[in-house]
C-alpha cells in the first residue's frame, strides 16, 4: 500500500478541474445565486454556508444542481446538491469545514445548460481540516 500526503489546499487548477468535471466547458456567468457565509468564521470546524437560486423552480426552469468548491481545503470539490422542481424553491443549507482562509464558491446548474456562480471570501481563525 503506498500512502502519500493529501496537499495542504487545493490549488487553483484543481479548482479549475473540479469546476470542469462538474459543469463541462460551460462557462460560469455572475448574478442569480446568492451565497450567504460569514466573512469571519472563528471556527472553521462548522460554518454555516447558504446558497438561493433566483428561480421559479418550474418544470421548464428550474436549477438542477448546486455545486459547493473552495480553494482552500484540500480537497476543492465540497459538496453538490441535485434539485428539481418538486423542491420548491431552489435553495439548499449545510456546514462546511474549512481549512483556512479562502474563496468560498456556489455554483448552480440551470434546466436550460445556464451555469450561474456567487463566491465569497472567508476569514478563518482556527482551520477545520486536519491536513
Amino acid at each position: 500500500v503506498l500512502l502519500r500526503p493529501l496537499p495542504a489546499q487545493a490549488a487553483p487548477d484543481q479548482v479549475a478541474a473540479a469546476l470542469a468535471r462538474l459543469i463541462g466547458d460551460r462557462v460560469p456567468q455572475a448574478g442569480r445565486v446568492t451565497l450567504t457565509v460569514p466573512a469571519l468564521a472563528e471556527n472553521g470546524n462548522a460554518v454555516p454556508l447558504t446558497v438561493a437560486v433566483d428561480s421559479p423552480m418550474a418544470a421548464d426552469d428550474h436549477v438542477r444542481a448546486v455545486h459547493i468548491l473552495s480553494d482552500g481545503n484540500p480537497e476543492a470539490h465540497v459538496a453538490s446538491f441535485g434539485l428539481t422542481p418538486a423542491a420548491g424553491r431552489a435553495e439548499v443549507a449545510t456546514r462546511m469545514r474549512l481549512a483556512k482562509t479562502q474563496t468560498v464558491l456556489a455554483v448552480a446548474e440551470m434546466s436550460d445548460g445556464s451555469v450561474w456562480m456567487a463566491q465569497a471570501a472567508v476569514e478563518v481563525t482556527v482551520g477545520g481540516c486536519a491536513g
